[in-house]
């Protein structure tokens, strides 16, 4: 355990000091502040779309950090020949790897929760700025507490994502990497309609592809309650809890592969 931390920090450490995440960090902040002055355009939408805007900016930047991050956890290791280094210490490879891994999750909650505070600080304007009768028609308050909901499952889909970045890492280049770990985001997020995809085709055998690829590749839509957190529609903690299990298992899944074909490279 003392070995996971130690690699999980100097991960860490090298995270923060990358200006990919500050930068991207950067424009997340940017984006929301921007949000503000784009709602003043539709009147009595202004909210809903600060909200919007807000939300999914943490969600496409988080995901580009872990993405950008994650693919050269291990290759970048193998690139620089500092591996050799590392295996030659008192560590396993599985703590190598779920050391990395910890210490890039790490890294985004940190980059997540900057950016929440600074969604916050702008919907706190917004509140403070509005007068009375305008917030008595908006379907949610301002600072509604379900948004951080909303949050708490970007930053589980953003676990998932980097989990699937790093089992890529094991075993193919940072390019490849990341095209992997973006197809596999975008597909993830379109998987449900392959469950379904038996009752428009005539064929068995594509209906069972489907199917398998159903549970095989990545289910985030769950993830998505942005629309309902919005407009102030109930998100049921059943099924909050149930896709932080899902998130929790899967990732758990790719983290035990990623050990296991690490663990079969030879770097000679």
């Amino acid at each position: 355990m003392r070995q996971v931390v130690l690699v999980a920090g100097a991960v860490f450490r090298e995270s923060v000091r990358d200006r990919v995440p500050y930068s991207m960090v950067l424009f997340a902040v940017v984006l929301m502040a921007a949000s503000f002055l784009i709602s003043q355009l539709t009147a009595g939408q202004d909210l809903k779309i600060i909200k919007d805007l807000g939300l999914a900016a943490l969600s496409i930047f988080g995901m580009l950090i872990a993405v950008f991050l994650g693919i050269g956890l291990v290759s970048k290791e193998v690139e620089r020949k500092s591996i050799f280094g590392l295996l030659a210490k008192p560590i396993t490879r599985a703590q190598l790897v779920i050391g990395k891994y910890a210490g890039l999750v790490a890294t985004l909650v940190i980059n997540l929760a900057v950016m929440t505070a600074a969604f916050y600080a702008v919907l706190a304007f917004m509140n403070y700025s509005a007068p009375e009768s305008v917030r008595a028609g908006w379907a949610a308050p301002a600072l509604d507490p379900r948004l951080l909901v909303a949050v708490v499952l970007i930053v589980a889909e953003v676990a998932v994502v980097t989990a699937i970045a790093l089992f890529f890492s094991t075993f193919s280049s940072p390019l490849l990497s990341a095209v992997l770990t973006l197809g596999l985001w975008v597909a993830g997020h379109f998987n449900a309609d392959l469950r379904n995809f038996g009752e428009v085709v005539d064929s068995p055998v594509i209906a069972a592809v489907a199917r398998g690829l159903y549970y095989v590749l990545p289910n985030l839509a769950p993830f998505d309650v942005k629309a309902e957190v919005v407009h102030g529609l109930p998100v049921a903690m059943r099924h909050v809890a149930l896709t932080l299990l899902y998130a929790a298992v899967y990732s758990a899944l790719l983290l035990t592969a990623s050990v296991a074909i690490f663990r079969r490279r030879d770097f000679k």
